[in-house]
């Protein structure tokens, strides 16, 4: 009898829904500089990827459960709520505030279990994935500021101030143990460390936005999205810089990390630019969309020639 092979969806770790994650903030960043035909199709490419990882997530939960819980308590099953978080602000950019409230939801209930799962297997050495606890956490932050600015209720912005302080905390516990050797020796989730940086500054911008904040309030959440946005870039350049004195030129699946804090430090500095006036930032981040963009193609290629031997796969 032939054996059974597994679809190859089956096999693909949690580190997959940075792919998600990074479709899904390139759609946004498109949709902020006037490509809406090709961030649309992002949009489809990233909601499908969400809907079969999602799929496969339940499909482990009620049929495979001890891989599912071998790893739930691994930083990278916390781009399930990222990647649902992420997707969920472009939903909400496109007006579909109920589906866009909706993955708030889901995201803020699986967060919590994750995210102690997480923490209470933190080693003392630890790879860029670490940085996943503020990502996760700061994508709670930035849906529920998106959400708040559509009308959908004042109090999600109390909560996203919440969820931003706790990122930027969460932050420093996993830069304490981030191993940075990691910038030499990194296979890509090394660059999430910057990711969660700018992601922390979109979810900074996007509360100054609000005219709940005035005055001190106001000045403070500015400033911090400009310091925040600085330190991203700080820490782009160096990680940009090793990857030049260290290539690592072949497709490993933690390279969609690596896409995702692209794109996110594009959309970032487009928000931080809309927010602040500061017109160089929106260049800056249009320049940074379109490298993020070409990464995605590459990354992406890398993935399909990959999958392409795996038994259970296209070919």
């Amino acid at each position: 009898m032939k054996r059974q092979v597994d679809p190859w969806w089956a096999e693909l770790p949690p580190a997959a829904g940075a792919a998600v994650m990074a479709t899904a903030i390139i759609s946004i960043g498109l949709h902020l500089t006037g490509h809406e035909a090709l961030s649309r199709v992002g949009l489809v490419v990233a909601a499908l990827l969400w809907l079969l990882l999602a799929c496969d997530f339940v499909s482990r939960l009620l049929g495979n459960r001890p891989r599912w819980a071998s790893e739930a308590d691994t930083p990278p099953a916390l781009t399930a709520v990222a990647a649902t978080t992420v997707l969920g602000t472009r939903l909400s950019a496109l007006g579909w505030q109920g589906p866009a409230a909706a993955l708030l939801a889901l995201g803020a209930v699986i967060w919590p279990g994750l995210l102690i799962a997480v923490v209470r297997h933190w080693q003392r050495r630890m790879p860029g994935v670490a940085f996943l606890v503020c990502v996760a956490t700061q994508g709670l932050a930035v849906l529920a500021a998106t959400l708040s600015l559509a009308g959908e209720g004042d109090w999600l912005r109390w909560a996203a101030l919440v969820a931003l302080g706790l990122g930027l905390f969460l932050y420093a516990c996993a830069l304490v143990r981030f191993d940075f050797r990691q910038i030499r020796d990194g296979a890509g989730d090394q660059w999430i460390g910057g990711g969660a940086l700018a992601i922390s500054a979109l979810a900074a911008s996007k509360l100054s936005a609000s005219p709940l904040w005035t005055g001190t309030a106001h000045t403070a959440l500015r400033t911090s999205a400009l310091v925040l946005l600085g330190l991203n870039l700080a820490a782009c350049a160096v990680l940009l810089l090793a990857e030049a004195r260290w290539p690592r030129p072949r497709y490993d699946i933690r390279r969609w990390s690596t896409v995702f804090p692209l794109g996110m430090t594009a959309v970032a500095s487009l928000s931080v630019s809309a927010t602040t006036g500061i017109a160089w930032l929106h260049t800056l981040g249009v320049a940074l969309l379109w490298i993020a963009f070409a990464a995605w193609v590459l990354v992406l290629a890398g993935f399909a020639k990959k999958l392409d031997r795996v038994p259970g796969g296209t070919s």
